[in-house]
């Protein structure tokens, strides 16, 4: 199942879900959703925990799948953005991280393949979230002591393996690398899920997904758009992009640096516009797919999507407009 991907992307575009978060905001969830009877006398306060209700609504993760898949999704991400040991620490959680990824693969198999068998014509990916963690390996975090580190190389790269590990024993197709603010902190991803392949003698398709994070076209950490590709391109990777922080407008000089330098798949799933005044996001499904018709026709995409802010409705119109366009061919090929 995993390598028909890669004969899927020499045919068409691909379409990738929408914002997760955005989702369950949708639910006005309380601190009692989050602790479910299982988790109703933790010490600590759940709320916010999203990746938690792939355990204790599991319902609710499951229906926003279907929705994105329903949608023209052919490929969606876990509930896991935030499923690793270090990310968990903010809730005493750390023990639960096996059980939050390998859970939550297994409810996207679960919508993908049912989703699947009503048009088994077009089958649906399951692509492991594994999201940046909330510290960086690159920048002290102390302005008085800039030679300070919060984490090591290799305590990232351990929690990544046992979530790439988790993620795959769930049923994910695909191990996503993704809004990556500082590529150190992805590459200790991308050490961990190549010695994980090499312990399992089999390999998985890998996407990696960078944010660039204000008009200056930097990541976080400091680095152009071509930088980040090179710092990555060391590794076999079905696709290299970028998402969140930007709408698709703001998006499309980066878009097209990568697609001029990469001989991978380009990959992108930009936000619904940028945040108001009140953190929300405005842009209509209308306005973002007319956005994305600028990549289509420019030739840059194999794999597009939505970040925050987007819904089923946002990737239906995405859906819609992609498939009247033929996918980019990566450099190498043109070469052959």
């Amino acid at each position: 199942m995993p390598h028909k991907i890669y004969d899927l992307l020499k045919e068409r575009i691909l379409v990738l879900d929408g914002a997760m978060g955005t989702m369950i905001q949708r639910y006005q969830l309380e601190e009692d959703d989050y602790r479910g009877e299982r988790f109703k006398d933790y010490p600590h306060s759940l709320k916010g925990n999203n990746d938690l209700l792939s355990l204790t609504r599991p319902d609710i993760i499951k229906a926003i799948h279907k929705a994105y898949l329903e949608a023209g999704a052919d490929i969606v991400e876990t509930n896991t953005f935030s499923g690793t040991t270090i990310a968990m620490a903010d809730y005493k959680m750390e023990d639960l991280v096996y059980e939050l990824n390998f859970e939550s693969a297994r409810l996207a198999r679960a919508a993908a393949d049912e989703v699947t068998t009503q048009t088994p014509n077009k089958p649906r990916f399951v692509a492991g979230a594994m999201g940046p963690t909330n510290r960086t390996a690159s920048l002290s975090p102390d302005v008085n002591n800039p030679g300070y580190r919060a984490i090591t190389f290799d305590e990232l790269a351990a929690a990544y393996k046992q979530q790439a590990g988790a993620l795959l024993d769930g049923g994910a197709d695909i191990l996503l690398v993704e809004t990556i603010f500082d590529t150190l902190n992805a590459k200790a991803a991308l050490y961990a899920i190549d010695e994980l392949f090499e312990e399992r003698g089999q390999r998985y398709p890998v996407m990696v997904s960078g944010t660039i994070t204000d008009a200056s076209g930097r990541t976080l950490s400091g680095q152009t758009t071509e930088a980040f590709l090179i710092s990555v391109s060391h590794m076999p990777l079905l696709s290299v992009g970028l998402n969140c922080a930007l709408g698709a407008s703001q998006l499309l000089p980066y878009l097209q640096t990568l697609s001029q330098k990469s001989d991978f798949c380009i990959s992108a799933y930009p936000n619904a516009g940028l945040p108001n005044a009140f953190g929300q996001y405005d842009e209509t499904a209308e306005q973002m797919q007319a956005q994305i018709r600028e990549y289509l026709e420019l030739g840059l995409i194999n794999i597009i999507g939505g970040c925050c802010g987007t819904t089923p409705d946002h990737i239906r119109a995405i859906a819609d407009v992609a498939a009247q366009y033929t996918p980019r061919i990566p450099q190498a090929n043109l070469a052959n």
